[in-house]
């Protein structure tokens, strides 16, 4: 591609990686200078209802294939996104690519465009040539999308990115972009894959080696993973840290390419040259680390089961089952403009999702719309991984695939406008905290600030769209005990000494486990409280059970039914980790065990 050629944003993207890869250069080839210490976090977020509303209403016709005529007059409006399954309603409200004769986008009135683009950058480039052209006065741009289609979890990075850029190039917030909905929920098509061992024991984790899209969904899967089960995690793709779980960005921030490097790894024995580092410092040495486990979704998945033997999937969207929503992006300027074309596109969506709950037969018309606009793969492709597939290679089973798609009622509770759990805003601020303590290939030095939820999402698009059914919610089981762990870690909580009250540092981190709780909303929940050795060991039970009980009280005060804590206990002293001889060692053995189980 010519330099000439590209738009200014593009020219700026570049400029910011050329200017990273020389700071990471810097560092790779400094042997002794401070780099990103690896860091353990506290975990992410689950609530006590799921989203999967139903309803009942008449089966609609289904769209048909030729183009619309009677919204040939109206100016295109043009979504991009990704190859996802969890895009199937909006995708078949338009009847395709392009709206067509019959569809719910026609009926409503607007004329959309889907166009299908699996590179973070270019979905980047897309969006803000759009804006680029808006600036220059025409209100309905020919070139770029006003809007993109990504995953929820991948806003934070995705918004506050694009708007460094905006701000740059324009002033402070005279261009904005927002999330304007959710059409659609990843149900266990995003995962993170490597050996069944990782599952089977988290510890095994340490000195790993994932590729994965860094900052965006799937990326959230693998470390919400590593963190509610106490690993660290390296955040410096040029390193390599063997205590910790390590990431490197894959080819054009592509998940297909993350699935591709981890066969070509496993396969032909490729690897990557990455700089060790041991306690925050590099050592002078180069690892020549080969690729253990990657993170990525349909057909990325069946793409390594398919090539692969001894793999399996680690940990999905299924059981973080709140964490990924399919959400619109758009520019808060244009659509402040435009508001009844982009509650008409929101509408249509949740209409066909609906349609799609309740019938096969708009299940299989999605699945020859997603067919024809992703040009990959055929309709019964696309319908079985919709409702995933399961499947065993040499002993090792395995899972693939599985969308959700949101009617009215489903967008309603996941924003929490009709019961008051705010899931989304619950992933969005416990991403944003990822984001800033790990500092994904030098996110912080490029992006000036994490645009916060409040100015991120606008919902007034939603709030204003009328006649359209709403249907009955659906809530989670919980009578039914939780056998399989799903996760396990250890949260150093402060409370007031020899008492169970909570200090006021401590109540951020249990806003975490709340949010994980949010995000995991079909697990169960199990909470753990132990002491050091300093009084008697009697009290110290009685101390460490009062104290997790502090914690199930928080959580049941945020929302969290008391039904879903299956079992509160405390160890006391009896169970340290650490040396009780020092001070270091007793603030490590005062901690509290939270275990998600399904």
């Amino acid at each position: 591609m010519q330099w000439s050629k590209l738009t200014f944003f593009a020219k700026a993207i570049i400029v910011v990686l050329v200017a990273g890869a020389v700071g990471a250069a810097v560092y790779y080839f400094s042997p002794g200078l401070r780099v990103s210490e690896s860091k353990q976090l506290q975990g992410l977020d689950v609530s006590d209802k799921d989203v999967n509303n139903v309803s009942s209403t008449n089966e609609f016709p289904l769209p048909k294939e030729n183009e619309s005529s009677s919204v040939s007059d109206k100016p295109v409006i043009r979504l991009a996104g990704y190859a996802w399954n969890a895009q199937s309603g909006i995708i078949v409200a338009n009847g395709g690519a392009k709206t067509t004769e019959g569809s719910l986008m026609e009926k409503n009135g607007v004329k959309v465009e889907i166009i299908r683009q699996d590179w973070l950058s270019e979905l980047r480039n897309l969006h803000l040539k759009f804006i680029e052209e808006f600036d220059k006065g025409n209100e309905n741009p020919a070139e770029g999308v006003s809007s993109v289609i990504i995953m929820g979890d991948g806003a934070p990075y995705y918004i506050s990115s694009v708007q460094q850029a905006l701000d740059d190039k324009y002033g402070a917030n005279k261009y904005n972009i927002q999330v304007v909905g959710a059409v659609g929920l990843s149900y266990g098509e995003d995962k993170l894959i490597g050996p069944p061992s990782w599952k089977m024991d988290p510890q095994t984790m340490k000195g790993a080696l994932i590729s994965a899209v860094m900052g965006d969904g799937d990326w959230v899967v693998a470390v919400n993973y590593a963190s509610i089960n106490g690993l660290k995690i390296n955040p410096d793709p040029s390193t390599y840290d063997a205590t910790a779980v390590n990431f490197i960005s894959s080819a054009n921030d592509d998940y297909v390419e993350a699935s591709k490097e981890l066969i070509k790894s496993q396969k032909e024995g490729w690897t990557v040259p990455l700089k060790e580092v041991k306690d925050g410092k590099l050592t002078g040495k180069t690892i020549n680390k080969k690729v253990d486990g990657c993170a990525t979704w349909t057909p990325g998945d069946k793409l390594v089961f398919d090539e692969l033997s001894g793999f399996t999937d680690i940990i999905s969207t299924k059981e973080f089952n709140n964490q990924m929503a399919t959400v619109i992006i758009t520019l808060k300027q244009w659509a402040e403009k435009n508001p009844e074309r982009v509650s008409s596109i929101l509408k249509s969506a949740y209409q066909s999702s609906d349609q799609m709950k309740q019938f096969d037969s708009w299940r299989k018309r999605a699945s020859e719309c997603v067919t024809k606009t992703f040009g990959m793969e055929t309709p019964n492709y696309w319908y079985d991984m919709f409702k995933g597939q399961k499947g065993e290679k040499n002993g090792i089973s395995y899972n693939m695939g599985g969308s959700r798609v949101f009617n009215f009622a489903d967008a309603n509770q996941y924003f929490g406008i009709t019961d008051g759990v705010n899931r989304y805003k619950a992933v969005y601020d416990q991403v944003s905290r990822y984001l800033k303590d790990l500092d994904p290939a030098g996110f912080n030095e490029n992006v000036k600030r994490i645009v916060p939820y409040e100015e991120a999402v606008n919902l007034s698009f939603l709030k204003s769209i009328k006649d359209i059914e709403t249907g009955d919610a659906y809530t989670s089981d919980y009578s039914k005990k939780g056998t399989t762990v799903l996760a396990s870690g250890e949260w150093h909580i402060t409370f007031e000494s020899g008492r169970a009250a909570l200090r006021p540092d401590a109540k951020d981190i249990v806003e975490q486990i709340y949010n994980l709780l949010i995000q995991a909303e079909n697990s169960k929940v199990e909470i753990v409280g132990h002491t050091d050795d300093t009084g008697t060991r009697d009290g110290n039970y009685s101390l460490s059970q009062a104290r997790a009980e502090a914690v199930k009280s928080y959580l049941m005060q945020k929302g969290i039914p008391g039904n879903r804590f299956q079992k509160i206990d405390g160890k006391g002293q009896d169970e340290p980790i650490a040396d009780n001889s020092t001070m270091a060692g007793k603030a490590k053995n005062r901690r509290v065990v939270v275990t998600l189980l399904k």
